[in-house]
């Protein structure tokens, strides 16, 4: 892992952490990511919330945004309250506030705390918020994350944490930092929060089903959302509105979303890949609404020891869906999703009995877990796994862009930066990529000389 710093300012805090004191003293990374109790071994710091409330901030008030600050304001054990809101766009920002407030009126305490606008962190960060939520759309998580950090804020931020190397680097850099300061940061990659997953993972960890040579990985669907430009936008405006086409914004979906599943893999691994290669392209989804990503990956990951990984994601109406996780043992196998062991000659061994509709309770359960460490004076970190499966995509990404092998060193140490987006202030400025007379972004082409690290 680089040691340098990354392009961009320095992110040490120039203040102490804010109000009460709270949590200073190291904290240290959790393998497992979530708080299942003593056994973990989490240091302590030296103020714990105890029974005060626990503010939040929200930065990004899209559905995501909406859907996290709900699950933190659902917690037990305090009082939560929502103390700030910020996004791009009023209309994102009104319709969160419109939602939360009809579900949770006496905890949301806002006064004149809602900011409009691309600086509109900034303000969330100044705010008397303990813990900010990032949910914006993930090409700015880097910036909003260096932000909070030097603010002094415990974070739950999205995942991916970046769409390219320089961002993961930046996210490394600043979560050393958070550590060295005390501060908490958890990160949205929910299955590691959920009792199934948990459950099945640390048997296969214990050898339920022998060594692992061979593992899969799935993100099959129909795809997302289009949103149609409208005259009066800018550029910029229209590809914020449709982040998702853009790589610099999204990473392609491969990150934005196959990261879960990959994340699954690197937790179970213990590790990360060390090298890719793969194919992909734009079979159907091409048209000028559709930006610059593909609409179909396949990655072969090759891990330290050897092991493979087949990765698969696809966003193709009518096509087979499939999500999921599954891995090979020398002595079985394991549909890790619905948390069911076989053995050699196909014979379920183990099944977990916790009632799969639960399944979705992660989400929920990621911000329980960060406010209960909280409250015991325990700073939890998740970002450098975070990070790792985040890089984990984006070579991925290198790999079916370019058509190359692309290794993990030379992909994580790449310059190419999509986007500065420290430099967007307002919907007038320049947007980091532009259509052509047709209407058309550049696309990669495998097998050109797109460069990619």
């Amino acid at each position: 892992m680089p040691t340098r710093p990354p392009k961009t300012q320095s992110c040490l805090p120039t203040q102490t952490p804010s109000r009460r004191g709270f949590l200073k003293g190291g904290g240290i990374i959790l393998a497992g990511g979530a708080i299942a109790g003593a056994e973990l071994g989490v240091a302590r710091a030296a103020h714990a919330f105890g029974s005060d409330a626990i503010r939040i901030g929200l930065v990004g008030c899209g559905k995501r945004g909406t859907e996290a600050a709900l699950d933190a304001l659902r917690t037990h054990g305090g009082d939560v309250k929502l103390v700030a809101m910020a996004d791009v766009f009023e209309n994102n920002l009104q319709s969160a506030y419109r939602t939360i407030k009809g579900k949770h009126a006496s905890q949301v305490d806002l006064h004149d705390r809602r900011f409009v606008g691309l600086d509109g962190y900034k303000k969330v960060m100044s705010s008397d918020a303990d813990v900010v939520i990032l949910a914006t759309p993930p090409g700015f998580r880097p910036l909003h994350f260096e932000a909070a950090v030097q603010a002094g804020k415990h974070v739950f931020m999205e995942k991916p944490v970046a769409t390219d190397a320089v961002g993961v680097r930046r996210v490394l850099v600043a979560n050393q930092t958070a550590i060295e300061h005390g501060l908490a940061v958890a990160v949205g990659l929910q299955r590691r929060h959920e009792v199934r997953y948990r459950e099945c993972v640390k048997r296969i960890q214990e050898g339920a089903i022998g060594e692992i040579v061979f593992a899969r990985a799935y993100w099959n669907g129909a795809g997302v959302w289009v949103r149609p430009r409208t005259d009066e936008q800018t550029e910029l405006e229209y590809q914020l509105r449709n982040w998702y086409y853009f790589n610099w914004l999204s990473g392609d979906h491969i990150v934005e979303q196959h990261v879960h599943n990959l994340d699954v893999i690197n937790w179970l691994m213990k590790s990360h890949p060390i090298e890719a290669q793969g194919q992909g392209g734009r079979e159907v989804r091409d048209g000028i609404d559709h930006g610059q990503i593909f609409d179909h990956h396949m990655v072969e990951y090759t891990y330290g020891s050897g092991t493979r990984m087949l990765s698969q994601c696809r966003h193709i109406k009518g096509c087979r869906t499939s999500i999921g996780e599954f891995v090979h043992g020398t002595q079985g196998s394991a549909d890790i999703a619905n948390a069911i062991l076989h053995d050699a000659r196909g014979n379920v061994i183990w099944q977990s009995d916790v009632d799969p509709r639960s399944a979705n309770r992660g989400y929920a359960q990621e911000h329980a877990d960060l406010f209960t460490a909280l409250r015991r004076g325990e700073t939890v970190n998740e970002g450098e796994y975070g990070a790792h499966s985040t890089m984990t995509a984006i070579m991925g990404r290198m790999a079916t862009y370019s058509g190359k092998v692309v290794r993990w060193d030379d992909a994580i140490n790449s310059g190419i930066e999509l986007a500065d987006t420290s430099v967007m202030h307002s919907l007038a400025d320049a947007a980091p990529v532009i259509p052509d007379d047709q209407g058309r972004y550049p696309v990669p082409v495998p097998g050109s000389k797109t460069k990619i690290v």
